[in-house]
Parts: structure tokens; C-alpha cells; sequence
């Protein structure tokens, strides 16, 4: 996938680390700038800057300190978008809490939903679903008002939505695609598209906590995965393509991108125009 990006400006969400540090440096090496968050880790996202830079020679990556939790930290990452570059074309809501803030034995322990703490269930719930939402209300109308952008949020396969023991976690994210879904129809024909992005399997990020079995972790995958299909959806060659679900590990290197990205949707039928 060789999607040039020059020009466009991205804000991404959890950028310091896993998924997120895949998406920030894919994007810049694909000429895009890139407001890369995280809620605390600044070293993070200051190492991943500094990487971005040593790959592309341009200060492209601007790392933020701010939580997706709080209205003015979001509000704050697209007005330093704008700020710093001019513009936002896209939104990727990447960042995330996942079981192992409940337990961190919930692979070989699962946590039954009664069993979780509340603290830990609101944590969950506040930055995987009210999360997105406070990032896209904030980009929304700058978006509108461009007459183009992309709102990609990343998701999980449907079959851990429904998993023993992954609550809150699993409805986190199914909330996330239904987030996804809605959106796409409250934005029809504004020229912002909405859509969700997966890795599609378990992948090396922060959320595989110590109790992943040793003999699965050979076998997770890399996160830069998610790269090509982001691109692509992040390009004009995505435009009128919303409110529909990528798989990345369906992603076909061998095809054209357009009809890579045909394979990599999980919806039956590729609806005419790719509309919802």
C-alpha cells in the first residue's frame, strides 16, 4: 500500500504504544502529520516522534498529553491539530483499557461480570466508549466544515465481544461499532466518513497482560497489521466508504488496494458506493 498522505493532518489516539505507535509512524511515513496522544506516558509518545522524524527527516509528529476521558483535553488535540498544521483530516480512536484492568488473570481466571470491580468497569467504559465520543464531537465540526474527513475507530473481533468473562471490555467495543454505525448515518453526505478498523486476532500491544499463555504469544500478531488498511481508509480512495467493518489480517498485499480493501471488509455484500 503506497497511499500518499501529503497533506492530510491525523490525530491518533493512544499513539505511544502497540497499535497506536503502528498508526502514528504508517501515517507519517505515508506523508500525513500527526498529533500522536497518550493520557500519561509522555516518553512514549516522545520516543515515537523522534521515530517518525529519523524515518521521514520531518518534524511530522507532535506528541500531546491528553486524556480522551476529559472534553478539554480533546477539544485541546484538535485545536493543537489545527494550530500546529493547519487542518485535521482524520480522527483514529485507538486508544483503550481492556481486561487486564480488571484482572490480570482474566485469561486463565476470566472475571465474571459480577466479580469486576465498578471502578474498574467505569474506566473501561469511559475510555473505549465515551472516549471516541468526546474525540469525534470535538473533530466534528472542523471535519464538516472541510467537506472531507475520516473517523476510524479501532475495534476487536465480534466472536471476544461475546466472550466468558470479557466484560466490560467486550461491550466496550461492541458499543464502539454501534458508536460507529450511528455516526456514519448522522454524518451522511458531509463528506466525513465513519468506520471501524480491526487487527483481527490478538497483536502485541499493552493489553496482553502477563497471564497470555507463553505458547500463544509466538503466534500473536505484529501491529503493524493494521497499517495498509488504515492508510487506505485514510485516503480520497476511501471516499463515500462508511459505516462499514476492516479486518486487517484480510488485508491482500497481492491486490490492488481498492479491491484489498474489498476483502478486508467483513460486511457480506460491498454495498454500491461503499454507503452504509
Amino acid at each position: 500500500m503506497t497511499d500518499t498522505l501529503n497533506g492530510k493532518v491525523a490525530i491518533v489516539t493512544g499513539g505511544g504504544r502497540g497499535l497506536g505507535r503502528s498508526m502514528v509512524l504508517g501515517l507519517a511515513r505515508a506523508g500525513a502529520a500527526v498529533v500522536a496522544m497518550a493520557a500519561r506516558e509522555r516518553q512514549e509518545i516522545e520516543r515515537v516522534a523522534a521515530a517518525a522524524k529519523a524515518s521521514t527527516g520531518k518534524d511530522s509528529v507532535v506528541p500531546l498529553v491528553a486524556d480522551v476521558t476529559r472534553e478539554d483535553d480533546c477539544r485541546r488535540a484538535v485545536a493543537t491539530a489545527i494550530e500546529r498544521f493547519g487542518a485535521l483530516h482524520l480522527v483514529v480512536n485507538n486508544a483503550g483499557r481492556g481486561m487486564k484492568y480488571v484482572s490480570e488473570t482474566f485469561m486463565s481466571q476470566p472475571t465474571r461480570f459480577w466479580e469486576a470491580a465498578p471502578d474498574a468497569w467505569r474506566m473501561v467504559i469511559d475510555t473505549n466508549v465515551n472516549g471516541p465520543f468526546l474525540m469525534a464531537r470535538a473533530a466534528a465540526p472542523h471535519l464538516i466544515a472541510a467537506g472531507w474527513g475520516r473517523i476510524v475507530n479501532i475495534s476487536m473481533a465480534h466472536s471476544t465481544m461475546r466472550r466468558a468473562g470479557f466484560s466490560p471490555y467486550g461491550p466496550s467495543k461492541a458499543a464502539l461499532e454501534s458508536e460507529t454505525i450511528i455516526w456514519a448515518q448522522d454524518l451522511a453526505g458531509t463528506g466525513v466518513t465513519v468506520n471501524a478498523l480491526l487487527p483481527g486476532g490478538a497483536t502485541r500491544t499493552g493489553m496482553i497482560s502477563a497471564s497470555f499463555p507463553e505458547a500463544l504469544r509466538t503466534g500473536l500478531l505484529d501491529p503493524d497489521v493494521i497499517v495498509p488498511p488504515l492508510l487506505w481508509l485514510a485516503s480520497a480512495r476511501s471516499d463515500g466508504v462508511t459505516g462499514q467493518r476492516f479486518t486487517a489480517t484480510r488485508w491482500r498485499d497481492d491486490l490492488p488496494a481498492d479491491e484489498a480493501a474489498r476483502a478486508a471488509c467483513e460486511h457480506a455484500g460491498w454495498p454500491e458506493g461503499g454507503g452504509a
